[in-house]
């Protein structure tokens, strides 16, 4: 049965590379195509390779694995195309043939289990991390992927999301919700003042967060990897216990501060389509997910100064900007509250981030990474801003600009601690901002119970 679906899938995916009609928009905003021209880096090249490879149901090549390795799956493409080919659909699909096909040499099958097992398993994440902050002296001398890891634990944007020591902020009486926070299993180890400062933000606003430990990794990771069948376990797993809750009225939302996973997450659909009987389920849990920035925007949020006139330099998460087409809500709950935002330039193109890109490929996400820091910069900000910490973190390498999540500037404008690397920020008059970024979010839609659906 397996192994029919796998033929079913891979003739679906193989299908989709038909539509592509080679117009050529997505090169224009293609970052590895930008970067060096080379047509197999670009959508349509690797679609070309994708359409051979599977049809041939040979092993596939190493110029096709180098170059579908070297997509970004940052979707900009996508998103451009004209003929609305789904790219998405045909690089996951590409990446699991490989992964099936057992080709890489041993050392890369290791390296890339390794990766997918300790970035999606906290308790092993945590002491790999006290381990590569301990070896920084040594990371030039390891291969570049393992050196690449170990610098990646000393990035300045970690030691700004470590936790605080900040008591709770109670929710304020009576609370009218009741939601589930995906905490990440990356984030919950490198990010857990983004986590916090979600939790202060919604509790200042009657927003009570649920505890559910026993969700952690929604997949992401392990699909672009090429792992899909591991994806779909941590999928189905997330989707039973949080549809679970929502059914039974412990939750109402599913709030998400991590982007990459929410993209994934409102994907699930196809992700799980092999699996009919939890088609209500996964339904339910799409219709709830919703990102942080979607919720700030519904509610009364009041500035208390602290961070009036603040100057952002803000970074459009690809899987925002791309994946969740969100873009102008972050921006304007932060102008809602007297902080300017600035768009960076080439603000389409990836950080170098993505996910575990910027390990397994170091060297082009090395390029990306210095040249989005570049324009973030150029803008003379305070600090440099984002939705999606595995942004933050590869921007926070190449710039002495401090860097934050988005929330926790929500959480600083209304009564929350300062960001660290903030502490000598002095509030001044806020330039007077767009009056489009400043209208009016539309009310959020109600049930007949008074009840906001998010």
């Amino acid at each position: 049965m397996t192994k029919t679906i796998a033929i079913h899938r891979q003739e679906q995916v193989r299908s989709a590379t038909e539509s592509c009609v080679h117009f050529g928009f997505c090169t224009a905003v293609c970052p590895t195509y930008v970067l060096d021209g080379e047509e197999l880096d670009s959508p349509r090249g690797r679609i070309a390779l994708a359409r051979d490879m599977l049809s041939s149901n040979a092993p596939p090549s190493a110029t096709a694995i180098r170059h579908l390795d070297r997509c970004l799956s940052c979707l900009s493409c996508e998103t451009t195309c004209a003929a609305g080919v789904s790219y998405r659909e045909i690089i996951d699909g590409a990446r699991q043939y490989i992964e099936q096909s057992r080709v890489r040499p041993l050392t890369q099958r290791l390296l890339r289990w390794l990766v997918a097992r300790v970035l999606t398993t906290p308790a092993l994440l945590r002491p790999a991390l006290k381990i590569s902050r301990a070896c920084q002296g040594l990371s030039r001398l390891l291969p570049a992927s393992l050196g690449t890891m170990v610098q990646l634990a000393d990035a300045p944007a970690l030691k700004a999301f470590a936790p605080r020591n900040i008591p709770p902020t109670p929710a304020a009486p009576p609370s009218t919700r009741r939601v589930a926070l995906l905490t990440g299993c990356v984030q919950s180890v490198l990010g857990a003042e983004i986590n916090a400062s979600a939790e202060r933000l919604l509790a200042r606003h009657g927003i009570a967060v649920e505890p559910m430990p026993d969700v952690q990794c929604c997949g992401a990771l392990e699909l672009h990897m090429g792992k899909r069948d591991d994806a779909v376990q941590h999928m189905k797993r997330t989707v039973r216990l949080w549809s679970n809750a929502l059914k039974t009225g412990r939750i109402d939302a599913i709030v998400n501060t991590t982007s990459g996973c929410g993209s994934v997450i409102k994907h699930y659909d196809a992700m799980l389509s092999d699996h009919p009987e939890l088609s209500s389920d996964v339904r339910r849990v799409i219709d709830a997910t919703v990102d942080i920035t979607e919720i700030a925007a519904t509610l009364p949020l009041s500035t208390d100064g602290a961070a009036l006139g603040l100057v952002v330099s803000y970074h459009d998460a690809c899987s925002l900007k791309h994946g969740l087409r969100l873009e102008r809500p972050p921006r304007r709950v932060l102008n809602n509250l007297g902080i300017e935002t600035l768009d960076i330039a080439e603000s389409h193109l990836c950080c170098g981030s993505a996910g575990t890109y910027n390990i397994l490929e170091p060297e082009m996400s090395a390029r990306l990474g210095q040249r989005k820091a570049a324009h973030a910069q150029a803008n003379q900000p305070d600090v440099i801003a984002a939705g999606n910490i595995g942004c933050l973190v590869q921007i926070s390498r190449y710039t002495a600009v401090p860097v934050a999540h988005t929330v926790q500037l929500l959480d600083w404008a209304t009564g929350g601690p300062c960001p660290r690397g903030l502490e000598n920020f002095q509030p001044r008059t806020p330039a007077v901002p767009d009056s489009q970024a400043l209208a009016p979010e539309p009310a959020a839609a109600t049930a007949d119970n008074g009840d906001f659906l998010w």
